[in-house]
């Protein structure tokens, strides 16, 4: 089958987001064909390239969301209309979000709490009438505003008009809207305005015609938010399934990371309430990477029974040597592996080993890791100065040089050339985190064979399962105490560490992830109606002449005429691609900002120098 596999600011780019789970999908899926439709999110990732495709990606249209030149569509009186009724419909559902349903909904909104810590979330209460043709609402604006974009040619200078503004402040002035937008001055309406065009930008998009979106069998958007907004399109235009994948959520972290002033914080934050929900009704299916997501998203509104949890998979055999060698490691000798960041909270870690050291005077702490930008290099530089107040280089004589028991180190120094000579440097792995997604070198230590101590943050219970210490967050006396009891315990943890390896390699590896992808893959579009007819060598209609399994010509068996090799896209794709329109032909009316680019016949894109640019293992 076709798959348009939806991103932002991740796969193909070098830099991007997930890219690694991306990649090993779309190779482990070899039978399927995967149209890429990427959004990017600065012009540094651009220029960073992409990395190496595989033969299995027919295309690429990528798109910034960081700028958008004018379109120069000037609409008509009743072009003008259409959009201030879409628009306007949009504003006056954000502008009243959550006022129809649950108490505590529409006071967290109006405190503008909602913002800092998610309270807003829809409650069973919030889901009676009120709130559902809310979601009509928000839908019909939405796919209005869509729909003119695709008669008119785009809306990039509609969005941005004075009208826009001017359409929001009425919304924002009508009876009954939230208190915070009843208090939005000028310049937060400009603020607000501003944002919405930025996010409503892959509306005027050309990837929704018949040889785009339209085409494929199978959207697969690789998180929520802007990434499923063409996923969301192409259901609406050509009833194409929806699958989301979420390994993190975009709505928690808007919540977490919105700034401003509290009117454009409340009405930012109903517009992502409003599209998330609206994504979690139209997917077919949503696959949350853990539990922490599950909740999150039936918490919004998803359909329980459309959910299916799927871990993200990671290769298994970089750590193989380290998992099944015997333990080596210096049994005083603990590690902490990551991105150093303020989240990580390696303060709260020296702290514990402190204490550590006070019960365990032999005991050694290893942080090894690079800092996370501007503010992680100043966050490192503070660790390393907290560490040379608290354990002052020691030595044996009165006139020898000792060394300070906390070192920081990063992969490919000498002593740790790779992740696996890191985690096989220390006897038991630490994790410090304040907050925490799914925790990626915790699966690793599990890999290795390493027992570990984490707080209690994100998916960090759900990994770890009974195969490790879990311990409350910010508190270092009792992750003092988990790490000396194990340090004390070399049975226990010989014991911890063969069950954290064993429950890896059952739950966390590529092949279990790619395994799951093929079956949900089949399960959706076998769910889906045929949007097209496929005929036989007569002309006459040919039953199941789409099937999920459909074979893709080339790969699984030669080609026949009328059998619909592409899946549900029929014949009309096959002679797309085989005539090179399938490949990113020049599309008239298309936004000069968007880009088609066709891979080459070897499989490898080019990068924005014009040559190939290796894969690399990106941030941690």
């Amino acid at each position: 089958m076709r798959i348009g596999l939806l991103t932002e600011g991740g796969y193909p780019y070098v830099s991007g987001d997930a890219r690694l789970w991306c990649d090993r999908l779309v190779r482990g899926l070899e039978r399927h064909v995967f149209d890429v439709y990427a959004l990017s999110r600065s012009e540094q990732q651009e220029d960073e390239g992409w990395v190496p495709l595989p033969p299995q990606i027919s295309r690429v249209r990528t798109a910034p969301l960081w700028t958008a030149e004018d379109d120069g569509v000037v609409h008509g009186r009743r072009a003008r209309r259409r959009f201030a009724e879409a628009y306007g419909e949009l504003a006056s559902v954000i502008c009243s979000a959550g006022t129809h349903g649950a108490r505590g909904t529409r006071e967290a909104f109006g405190r503008g709490e909602a913002v800092g810590t998610g309270e807003a979330l829809e409650t069973g209460e919030a889901r009676e009438s009120g709130p559902i043709l809310e979601a009509d609402r928000f839908g019909n604006a939405l796919y209005g505003l869509a729909e003119l974009a695709r008669d008119e040619g785009g809306l990039v200078g509609a969005l941005r008009s004075e009208a826009a503004v001017h359409t929001l402040e009425r919304a924002c002035r009508a009876p009954g809207v939230l208190g915070a937008a009843r208090e939005a001055r000028v310049p937060d309406l400009l603020a607000v305005a501003a944002h919405l065009e930025r996010a409503l930008r892959p509306l005027s998009l050309d990837w929704y015609e018949d040889d785009g979106l339209g085409s494929v069998d199978l959207c697969h958007a690789t998180a929520g938010g802007s990434a499923a907004l063409p996923g969301l399109l192409a259901a609406h235009f050509h009833e194409v399934p929806l699958l989301v994948t979420e390994y993190g959520v975009p709505l928690r972290a808007h919540y977490l990371g919105a700034s401003g002033d509290a009117p454009v914080r409340a009405l930012l934050a109903a517009f992502h309430r409003q599209l998330t929900a609206e994504v979690y009704r139209r997917a077919a299916c949503l696959t949350p990477g853990n539990s922490h997501a599950r909740r999150w998203q039936e918490r919004c509104g998803a359909d329980r029974a459309r959910i299916r949890t799927v871990y993200p998979g990671m290769e298994a055999a970089r750590f193989a040597e380290v998992g099944e060698a015997p333990e080596s490691a210096d049994p005083h000798t603990l590690v902490w592996v990551g991105r150093v960041e303020p989240a990580k909270d390696l303060i709260l870690l020296l702290h514990a080993f402190a204490e550590i050291r006070r019960a365990e005077p032999k005991a050694r702490l290893r942080i090894v890791g690079a800092a996370a930008g501007d503010e992680g290099a100043a966050y490192l530089g503070h660790c390393r100065a907290l560490a040379a107040q608290l354990f002052p280089d020691e030595a044996d004589r009165v006139h020898t040089v000792g060394d300070n028991p906390v070192s920081f180190e990063e992969i490919g120094d000498p002593a740790v050339p790779d992740l696996a000579e890191a985690y096989a440097s220390g006897a038991v792995v630490v994790l410090s985190s304040v907050v925490e997604g799914f925790p990626i070198s915790l699966v690793e230590a599990m890999f290795c064979g390493r027992p570990t101590v984490s707080t209690d943050a994100g998916a960090v219970v759900e990994v770890i399962g009974g195969t490790g210490l879990v311990v409350p967050p910010r508190n270092p006396r009792a992750l003092a105490e988990a790490c000396v009891a194990l340090l004390r315990a070399p049975e226990r943890r010989a014991r911890l560490g063969a069950a954290a390896r064993a429950r890896a390699l059952e739950l966390f590896t590529v092949e279990q992830n790619v395994a799951a992808f093929r079956g949900i893959y089949l399960e959706v579009v076998s769910h889906a109606p045929v949007r097209k007819a496929v005929l036989d060598e007569t002309g006459a209609l040919l039953p199941f002449g789409a099937l999920a399994e459909a074979p893709v010509p080339g790969r699984w068996t030669e080609p026949r005429l009328g059998t619909g090799g592409l899946g549900v896209a029929g014949v009309a794709g096959v002679a797309g691609v085989a005539g090179g329109a399938g490949l990113g032909g020049a599309v008239s009316g298309r936004p000069r900002w968007a880009v088609d680019t066709p891979v080459r016949a070897t499989g490898t894109p080019p990068a924005a120098t014009g040559e190939p640019v290796p894969a690399g293992e990106g941030a941690r």
